[in-house]
């Protein structure tokens, strides 16, 4: 497994207030998105939570009691609640855990806080078996709302002065299946949350006003990228 040296310190005091700030937690779309995702794909096994936050997440995977056992992994300190595996670990390096840990991954709103992608994609694929399955969230940079932003702020909605510095990467789906495919995964599905804001007033939802007809792409703060390791499962 490859080794890496630690960040100076006034590197990874910055990195755990970024993380502190964005508040270690998602909404519930995303969590619903990712379960209708765990389920049409046949998720098992042992399964990490990578970027786990305070543990929300963490905590749905265990009530969901579908997994031979629950890990996660963060920067932030165990939540003193939990009674998962816990690895206090800086995401921008690898995780002190052997090759083909995980049959399931899960990442809830990560890649967008980490310096580089590829490195995270790497990582995922080494720490998966083979079949293992990825689950991977991060906010939707093609939405009407995110593009709508880009063209009057000059920078995407969820990358704006206010999500930063939390939010450093921002991706699109291309970027996503080039980073998956080059580390070695399947071609990625994509799904969506089917909740997004609209420009300029986005506590109400499209949804709301479509009486749930607006969807997908357009119409979704957030996606999700959905890719196996190659190789027969377990």
């Amino acid at each position: 497994m490859a080794q890496s040296s630690p960040a100076p310190p006034a590197l990874d005091d910055a990195r755990r207030r970024a993380a502190e700030a964005s508040g270690g937690t998602s909404n519930e779309a995303i969590y619903a998105a990712i379960f209708r995702a765990l389920e049409e794909f046949r998720a098992e096994g042992p399964i990490l939570d990578f970027g786990a936050g305070t543990g929300t997440l963490t905590r749905k995977l265990l009530a969901a009691a579908r997994f031979e056992s629950v890990t996660a992994a963060d920067l932030m300190d165990r939540p003193t609640d939990l009674s998962a595996a816990w690895i206090r670990a800086d995401l921008n390096h690898p995780l002190p855990m052997p090759d083909s840990s995980f049959q399931t991954i899960v990442a809830a709103e990560v890649i967008e806080h980490l310096e580089n992608p590829r490195a995270m994609a790497r990582e995922l694929f080494r720490l998966l078996t083979p079949g293992g399955l990825a689950v991977i969230s991060t906010p939707n940079n093609e939405s009407w709302r995110s593009l709508i932003s880009l063209a009057v702020r000059g920078h995407y909605i969820a990358f704006l002065d206010g999500s930063y510095p939390a939010h450093i990467t921002a991706l699109v789906r291309q970027d996503l299946g080039r980073i998956l495919t080059e580390a070695g995964f399947e071609v990625p599905a994509f799904r969506f949350t089917d909740c997004g804001g609209i420009p300029g007033k986005p506590t109400i939802s499209w949804q709301k006003i479509s009486a749930g007809g607006l969807r997908g792409l357009r119409f979704s703060d957030n996606l999700l990228a959905i890719t196996r390791k190659p190789g027969a499962r377990p």
